[in-house]
């Protein structure tokens, strides 16, 4: 009955002092990294809480209005974007993973097998609109005004030989029209949801030179919290690393 008694005190001590961080994340992979760090944050006294999201936007604005305490499902130039765009000042505290963003087809296996007039798509976010015609042009099927600039978007091609038809959509939706185009480029996160091996399915993907880190992003005036600070902690751990490296198996590589 004593031990008993000591557990129950145990119980309650942990409750009264455990903090709490709710996290917007993606479903893949940022849930599920989040999910994973859960039972190291509980013995450090924080309570994670995983709230899903399937769009860019929410994620930032309900951080912003302290409606949820950090998230995780960008980079930084999408970040640095958002934050000029809509006047908030949303901060970094910790880069955690890469995911290339790829370029996929059902139709065909080569990017030079697409056909005059093909139909392409790319997310309508800035940045990842831009990044996708960067790594077009890489690969040669466009030209762009200027060949670094991350905000690059349709009105800078200056060459499009294949004459390739563009449209700009939803960057969660890509996947879902990949049948209905010749060319997608997708996120990595939305491919793996999509049951796509971005290791094998892509007929191109960026490099591991690629600076668009996955970030742990909250507000300034949180960025110090204990409870913050604990998950970068739990989340730069070798235990992480493994499991990035185990479960995505290249798809999706450790950046710490």
């Amino acid at each position: 009955m004593k031990k008993l008694l000591v557990a129950f005190a145990a119980v309650a001590a942990f409750s009264a002092h455990a903090e709490t961080i709710k996290v917007a994340a993606s479903p893949v992979p940022h849930a599920q990294i989040l999910e994973f760090v859960k039972p190291a944050l509980a013995k450090e006294g924080v309570d994670l809480q995983v709230k899903v999201f399937t769009d860019y936007v929410q994620p930032n604005v309900q951080v912003a209005e302290k409606r949820l305490d950090a998230n995780f499902f960008q980079h930084q130039p999408y970040l640095d974007e958002f934050n000029k765009a809509k006047g908030t000042h949303l901060v970094s505290v910790g880069g955690v993973h890469l995911e290339p963003l790829g370029a996929y087809s059902s139709k065909y296996k080569k990017l030079d097998e697409l056909p005059s007039g093909a139909n392409v798509v790319i997310p309508n976010d800035a940045t990842n609109g831009g990044r996708a015609l960067l790594l077009l042009a890489k690969n040669g099927l466009i030209t762009l005004k200027d060949p670094t600039d991350i905000l690059s978007t349709i009105k800078d091609i200056t060459a499009n030989p294949k004459n390739l038809k563009f449209r700009e959509l939803e960057a969660a939706t890509l996947p879902r029209v990949l049948t209905q185009v010749d060319l997608a480029l997708i996120n990595t996160n939305y491919a793996l949801e999509a049951k796509l091996d971005p290791s094998k399915d892509a007929l191109v993907i960026e490099g591991s030179d690629s600076p668009y880190v996955n970030i742990l992003v909250t507000r300034e005036d949180n960025k110090d919290s204990d409870a913050v600070k604990k998950l970068v902690a739990a989340l730069h751990t070798p235990e992480v690393k493994k499991f990035i490296e185990e479960k995505y198996k290249g798809a999706i590589k450790p950046a710490f």
